[in-house]
């Protein structure tokens, strides 16, 4: 498929997709979140066999990672470089947050569960950004301004009072890909 030119042209394919087979996207989405859970399995595996010393656990490692590889493949059919791995490490860093989200939810720490949330879903698009093209890894490079962005995010999550979930969104290129991300994948559609 040829790379969307603009960012409507490809909410304008994502669209005409709908209309063929409206659950594909949906059903992609609830993939990569039985991807993410499978990443999850793997480590808890390792780390039982580690705590148990039962090799039992390690020897189950193999087969739930194959597993999860078949899986991406549906996804990530053809990849350049590492953006394979970099998507794995997106997912799985997209749910750890969401889980230690919930945790400080639990506590009480609205806030701090909510900028958890928040930073978890920016990676959840870039996920999509990076498999769906939109995002051209040739021109990702650091720039030393999005240090401030960092520095709101990191103090979010460490509770300041006069940080909200609002101020640490983003209108770079997370802000973009949440825009397309919300309107393309869209889990409602049945």
């Amino acid at each position: 498929m040829e790379k969307a030119k603009s960012v409507k042209e490809f909410v304008e394919r994502i669209d005409a997709t709908k209309k063929k087979n409206p659950k594909d996207l949906s059903s992609d989405q609830d993939l990569t979140i039985a991807i993410m859970n499978l990443i999850s399995i793997e480590e808890h595996l390792i780390f039982s066999g580690a705590k148990t010393g039962k090799s039992s656990f390690y020897d189950l490692v193999q087969e739930v990672r194959e597993l999860r590889k078949n899986l991406m493949l549906q996804i990530i059919p053809s990849y350049e470089g590492e953006v394979w791995c970099i998507s794995k490490h997106l997912l799985a860093t997209s749910m750890r947050l969401m889980e230690v989200g919930t945790k400080q939810q639990s506590m009480g720490h609205k806030e701090k569960a909510y900028a958890l949330f928040n930073q978890a879903y920016d990676l959840y698009c870039l996920f999509w950004g990076l498999n769906m093209n939109l995002v051209d890894t040739k021109d990702i490079a650091w720039k030393p301004d999005d240090l401030k962005e960092v520095e709101k995010q990191v103090a979010a999550i460490k509770g300041a009072n006069n940080v909200t979930p609002k101020a640490v969104e983003n209108n770079g290129v997370f802000g973009k890909l949440k825009a397309v991300v919300r309107k393309a994948v869209d889990c409602c559609i049945e």
